[in-house]
């Protein structure tokens, strides 16, 4: 129930309903049945995340055409009855896709964080006045190495790509932005299992794990998916992360990761908040260095957004945002 009650507070009524009748209703006897119910590990949100995954499989049939999920999932709205006959019709009709789905964890890339990225990129711009080379870590699908190629509304007022592959809207406190437009020159993402957008199979998989009441979400997801160009290297981010530490003249390199850091082991990150202060120790205005974080500190609403800069390690904190980028309340210094 603690799932079903985060989607609804994240403005998923349909998940809400979904999750709900998961915990409440009686499942089908079947393969998916006995795999779920003696799952070896966590199988909550703070682990293995076993009913997202679930979830995400049965939306993928939804998304491949399958009559019987079409027809109960939004936007049509579905009494209970009517919902939990199709998932249980699913659940043993289509044993074998959703069994191969839930092999794999969940794996999302909500573009609509990029806001905080590109509204990042507009104040070190205006700092600096430097180009820069991005680093992201966690980078999944790699639809937000392109946030550059993305504009901003904010009360009207575009940032962000003159020409943009998609346009984010949040709802936005704080103050706007400066007008100067980040250049970036070089851009690179890793991910243990980074997913190709060109690929067919990855691209559903991107879509599957968004909310079926929430169209506007793929709207923007399939947007990125057309623009998405550069691929992401498979690896450990840390280690990755060592081949790119060297400072560019000319150049502000920009390391960043929204909603992945929190997952890296402690030991990673350890070693990895070391090798970037010791490469900020060698920044210099020529050549700066910064390391921004949309992360959960374990705060009441959203998501911390910090910055770390180089030279002289200034720690600031631009404030939070939306785990799914509803919301920004900015706070730049």
């Amino acid at each position: 129930m603690f799932q079903a009650q985060a989607c609804i507070s994240l403005g998923s009524p349909f998940m809400g309903q979904l999750f709900r009748l998961l915990a409440e209703r009686p499942w089908p006897a079947g393969p998916i049945r006995d795999r779920i119910f003696n799952w070896q590990g966590d199988v909550t949100p703070r682990g293995q995340s076993v009913t997202l995954r679930l979830a995400g499989a049965l939306h993928a049939l939804r998304l491949r055409g399958n009559d019987t999920l079409a027809a109960a999932y939004p936007p049509h709205e579905t009494p209970d009855d009517v919902l939990w006959d199709a998932i249980s019709t699913a659940l043993v009709s289509e044993a074998d896709h959703i069994d191969n789905w839930l092999n794999s964890a969940p794996q999302t890339n909500e573009v609509r964080r990029a806001a905080t990225l590109i509204a990042i990129g507009h104040w070190l711009t205006d700092r600096f006045g430097l180009p820069m080379r991005t680093s992201e870590l966690g980078a999944s699908g790699g639809l937000n190495l392109h946030w550059d190629a993305f504009a901003l509304d904010i009360a009207g007022q575009l940032f962000g790509s003159d020409t943009p592959a998609l346009t984010l809207s949040p709802d936005w406190t704080g103050p706007v932005l400066p007008a100067t437009t980040p250049q970036v020159v070089a851009r690179a993402g890793v991910d243990l299992n980074p997913l190709d957008p060109r690929n067919l199979a990855d691209a559903l998989r991107l879509q599957a794990y968004l909310w079926p009441d929430q169209p506007h979400r793929m709207d923007l997801t399939r947007a990125a998916i057309t623009a998405a160009k550069t691929p992401v290297t498979q690896g450990d981010a840390v280690d990755w992360l060592k081949t790119r530490l060297a400072p560019h003249q000319g150049q502000l390199h920009l390391i960043y990761s929204t909603v992945a850091w929190q997952y890296f082991p402690a030991d990673k990150q350890a070693e990895g908040t070391a090798m970037i202060e010791a490469a900020g120790a060698a920044a210099t205005d020529n050549a700066p260095l910064a390391w921004f974080g949309m992360e959960n500190d374990g705060g009441e609403r959203g998501a911390a957004l910090t910055l770390r800069l180089w030279p002289g390690d200034l720690q600031l904190n631009f404030g939070r945002a939306d785990f799914h980028g509803r919301w920004v309340d900015w706070k730049a210094p």
